[in-house]
Protein backbone atom coordinates (compact mmCIF):
# COMPACT_ATOMS: atom_id res chain seq x y z
CA UNK A 1 0.00 0.00 0.00
CA UNK A 2 1.49 3.38 -1.19
CA UNK A 3 -1.73 6.05 -0.60
CA UNK A 4 -4.64 6.25 1.76
CA UNK A 5 -7.38 8.42 0.97
CA UNK A 6 -9.03 9.99 4.74
CA UNK A 7 -12.55 9.45 5.15
CA UNK A 8 -14.83 11.53 7.35
CA UNK A 9 -15.04 9.95 11.03
CA UNK A 10 -18.28 8.82 11.57
CA UNK A 11 -19.74 6.63 14.54
CA UNK A 12 -20.71 3.54 12.05
CA UNK A 13 -17.11 3.62 10.39
CA UNK A 14 -15.28 4.06 13.54
CA UNK A 15 -17.47 1.41 15.48
CA UNK A 16 -15.46 -1.63 14.59
CA UNK A 17 -12.22 -0.04 16.29
CA UNK A 18 -13.94 1.94 18.86
CA UNK A 19 -15.84 5.15 19.70
CA UNK A 20 -15.93 8.40 18.93
CA UNK A 21 -16.06 11.32 21.14
CA UNK A 22 -17.83 14.86 20.25
CA UNK A 23 -17.65 17.93 22.32
CA UNK A 24 -21.00 18.54 23.52
CA UNK A 25 -23.18 21.50 21.10
CA UNK A 26 -25.43 23.39 24.09
CA UNK A 27 -24.01 25.20 27.17
CA UNK A 28 -24.08 22.90 30.25
CA UNK A 29 -24.21 19.73 28.49
CA UNK A 30 -22.03 17.11 29.62
CA UNK A 31 -22.14 13.59 27.76
CA UNK A 32 -20.65 10.27 28.94
CA UNK A 33 -18.85 8.09 27.23
CA UNK A 34 -17.66 5.49 29.68
CA UNK A 35 -18.80 2.20 27.53
CA UNK A 36 -15.69 2.69 25.67
CA UNK A 37 -13.85 2.44 28.44
CA UNK A 38 -11.89 -0.66 29.27
CA UNK A 39 -8.99 -2.44 31.18
CA UNK A 40 -8.56 -6.15 30.74
CA UNK A 41 -5.83 -6.03 33.52
CA UNK A 42 -7.07 -5.83 37.61
CA UNK A 43 -3.84 -4.37 38.51
CA UNK A 44 -2.95 -2.08 35.81
CA UNK A 45 -3.78 1.69 36.89
CA UNK A 46 -5.31 4.75 35.32
CA UNK A 47 -3.35 6.85 33.40
CA UNK A 48 -4.06 10.41 31.74
CA UNK A 49 -1.26 12.44 29.95
CA UNK A 50 -1.13 15.31 27.74
CA UNK A 51 1.03 15.47 24.76
CA UNK A 52 1.64 18.35 22.27
CA UNK A 53 1.46 16.38 18.64
CA UNK A 54 3.59 18.03 15.94
CA UNK A 55 2.91 18.81 12.59
CA UNK A 56 3.76 15.94 10.38
CA UNK A 57 4.14 16.53 6.65
CA UNK A 58 1.89 16.59 3.98
CA UNK A 59 0.58 14.24 3.19
CA UNK A 60 1.85 12.10 6.57
CA UNK A 61 3.54 9.20 6.08
CA UNK A 62 2.59 6.34 8.53
CA UNK A 63 5.56 3.70 9.06
CA UNK A 64 4.34 2.66 12.39
CA UNK A 65 1.74 1.22 13.91
CA UNK A 66 0.67 0.35 17.68
CA UNK A 67 -1.70 -1.22 20.21
CA UNK A 68 -2.54 -1.47 23.61
CA UNK A 69 -4.07 -5.38 24.02
CA UNK A 70 -5.37 -4.71 27.33
CA UNK A 71 -6.99 -1.54 27.54
CA UNK A 72 -8.94 1.19 25.91
CA UNK A 73 -7.06 4.18 24.90
CA UNK A 74 -8.60 7.95 24.35
CA UNK A 75 -7.31 10.76 22.03
CA UNK A 76 -9.26 14.08 23.13
CA UNK A 77 -8.10 17.01 21.78
CA UNK A 78 -7.55 19.95 23.94
CA UNK A 79 -8.53 22.80 21.31
CA UNK A 80 -9.88 22.34 17.81
CA UNK A 81 -7.10 20.16 15.84
CA UNK A 82 -6.43 19.12 12.19
CA UNK A 83 -5.51 15.10 12.43
CA UNK A 84 -5.74 11.97 11.17
CA UNK A 85 -6.95 8.54 13.00
CA UNK A 86 -5.23 5.66 10.90
CA UNK A 87 -6.76 2.19 12.17
CA UNK A 88 -6.50 -1.63 11.12
CA UNK A 89 -8.00 -4.53 12.66
CA UNK A 90 -5.97 -7.25 13.51
CA UNK A 91 -4.75 -10.20 11.75
CA UNK A 92 -2.22 -13.11 12.05
CA UNK A 93 -0.36 -12.07 14.58
CA UNK A 94 -0.43 -8.17 13.84
CA UNK A 95 -2.14 -5.52 11.95
CA UNK A 96 -4.39 -6.47 8.42
CA UNK A 97 -2.93 -3.39 6.43
CA UNK A 98 -5.09 -4.53 3.39
CA UNK A 99 -8.00 -3.31 5.76
CA UNK A 100 -6.09 -0.11 7.10
CA UNK A 101 -8.70 3.05 7.08
CA UNK A 102 -7.98 6.47 8.21
CA UNK A 103 -10.59 9.15 9.12
CA UNK A 104 -10.45 12.83 9.53
CA UNK A 105 -12.18 13.78 12.99
CA UNK A 106 -13.58 17.26 12.71
CA UNK A 107 -13.50 20.20 14.88
CA UNK A 108 -13.65 19.13 18.44
CA UNK A 109 -13.88 15.36 18.01
CA UNK A 110 -11.68 12.85 19.83
CA UNK A 111 -11.71 8.87 19.70
CA UNK A 112 -11.90 5.70 22.15
CA UNK A 113 -9.83 2.95 20.23
CA UNK A 114 -10.74 -0.53 21.81
CA UNK A 115 -8.48 -2.66 23.45
CA UNK A 116 -6.46 -4.25 20.90
CA UNK A 117 -6.84 -1.99 17.77
CA UNK A 118 -3.90 -1.67 16.27
CA UNK A 119 -3.51 2.23 15.20
CA UNK A 120 -0.96 5.10 14.12
CA UNK A 121 0.37 7.09 16.80
CA UNK A 122 -1.14 10.41 17.17
CA UNK A 123 -0.76 12.18 13.55
CA UNK A 124 -1.20 15.87 13.78
CA UNK A 125 -1.09 18.19 10.66
CA UNK A 126 -0.79 21.29 12.82
CA UNK A 127 0.96 21.12 16.46
CA UNK A 128 -1.74 20.58 18.95
CA UNK A 129 -2.43 19.50 22.68
CA UNK A 130 -4.47 16.53 23.55
CA UNK A 131 -5.38 14.16 26.54
CA UNK A 132 -4.47 10.18 26.58
CA UNK A 133 -6.47 8.57 29.04
CA UNK A 134 -5.61 4.44 28.93
CA UNK A 135 -4.13 1.66 31.79
CA UNK A 136 -1.40 0.78 32.24
CA UNK A 137 0.71 -1.45 34.78
CA UNK A 138 4.26 -0.78 33.34
CA UNK A 139 5.13 -4.01 31.84
CA UNK A 140 5.73 -4.78 27.67
CA UNK A 141 2.20 -5.39 26.88
CA UNK A 142 1.07 -2.24 27.85
CA UNK A 143 2.12 -1.04 24.35
CA UNK A 144 2.69 -2.69 21.39
CA UNK A 145 5.08 -1.24 18.10
CA UNK A 146 5.83 -2.61 15.19
CA UNK A 147 7.27 -1.04 11.81
CA UNK A 148 5.05 -1.43 8.60
CA UNK A 149 5.99 -0.66 4.98
CA UNK A 150 5.39 3.43 4.45
CA UNK A 151 2.07 4.90 2.86
CA UNK A 152 0.72 8.02 3.27
CA UNK A 153 -2.34 9.68 4.25
CA UNK A 154 -4.66 11.78 1.83
CA UNK A 155 -6.74 14.47 2.34
CA UNK A 156 -10.17 14.61 0.18
CA UNK A 157 -9.49 17.33 -1.98
CA UNK A 158 -11.21 20.58 -0.57
CA UNK A 159 -12.03 19.32 2.96
CA UNK A 160 -10.89 21.37 5.81
CA UNK A 161 -11.08 19.08 8.93
CA UNK A 162 -11.75 22.04 11.27
CA UNK A 163 -14.94 23.09 9.23
CA UNK A 164 -18.00 21.63 11.15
Amino acid sequence: MSALLAEPLTEEAFAPFGAVLRAPVAAGQRDYFDEGLANLRAEAKPSLSIVRGTAVEDPPQISIIERHAFSSQSFLPLAPARWIVVVAPGGDGGPDLARVRAFLPGPNEGVTFAPGTWHAPLTTLDAAAFAIVMWRNGGPLDEEILPVPPFAVHLPQGQDPLEP
